[in-house]
This record gives C-alpha cells, structure tokens and sequence, in this order.
C-alpha cells in the first residue's frame, strides 16, 4: 500500500484533525498546564456537582481507567475535591473547587476561540457539513460505554 492511500484514509485523517485540535488547545491553554480532556472533566464537574469517576468517563468519553490519573492532577492542582459518597464509601464523589472553577472562568473562552480556529479553514456552510457528519460518525458509535455520550449539538452548527 502507497503512502498516498494511507494518507487518504478516513482514519488517518481523523487522527490528523485530532492532533490539529488538541495542539491549538495545548498551545492557547500551555500557561495553565490544562490538557484538553483535564477542560472537559472540568467542565463536566461543574455541570454535574457530585458525579463520581465512572459518569464522569461516560459523560467526556474517556477511557474510566485512565480517567483516575487525570482526576489526580486536577486534584493535586487544587481544581477538584473528591469526598466520599454518603451511600456507598468506596465511591468518591467529584467537585469543583473555587480555584478550578477560577481557571475555568478564565479558559472557556480561551476554549472557544480554539474551537473556532479549529474551524477556520472551512466555509460557514462547511463548518456546519462537518459537524453535522462528524456527529453521525459519533452516533453510530454509542453502543461502545467510552462513547455513550448524550447527544449535543455544537455550537457552531446551532448558531450558523
């Protein structure tokens, strides 16, 4: 097989776009050491006071086992409390502390215009196709627990 079809593979693009995407967040967020999948626990913290690790995974679509070192630095950061869970003691139970929810404050935004500069080599009307597809190609992956994700509708699409 030629490079060239190799190149020209779906997977192999995806993977592309993928390292595209989490370079520009790793390079806008860089001066606050936060990873694009430590922002999205963050957020998903935030919205759901009180979710426990195995949510949590399903909420981000990340892996549960590898979610606990991410959980770790985010604590070790100050950014998150775990306490236990008042029905079940070996269940430790996520919250946002003040600091993190001071970060956040800082990097949505930050967050956003990443996703816009994601988006800037495409048309308006691409940028919708692409989400509109990319949604698909998620959809049809939902029966996989990593991926059992409620569908949302981004931003970009809802508002263009």
């Amino acid at each position: 097989m030629s490079m060239e079809l190799v190149y020209g593979r779906p997977g192999h693009l995806i993977r592309r776009a993928q390292q595209v995407a989490v370079a520009l967040f790793s390079e806008a967020c860089s001066a606050f050491d936060l990873t694009s999948v430590q922002y999205a626990a963050l957020v998903a913290i935030r919205e759901n006071p009180g979710v426990d690790a195995t949510r949590l995974s399903s909420l981000i679509a990340f892996d549960r086992s590898t979610l606990g070192d991410v959980l770790e630095r985010l604590e070790s950061k100050g950014w998150i409390r775990r306490a236990p869970s008042p029905a079940d003691k070996r269940v430790k139970l996520l919250h946002i502390s003040q600091p993190g929810a001071d970060v956040l404050d800082i990097v949505d935004p930050i967050a956003e215009e990443v996703q816009e500069r994601i988006l800037a080599p495409l048309a308006p009307a691409d940028r919708l196709t692409l989400m509109r597809l990319l949604e698909q190609l998620v959809d049809t992956d939902r029966a996989r627990p990593a991926a059992s994700v409620p569908p949302q509708k981004h931003p970009v699409a809802a508002s263009e």
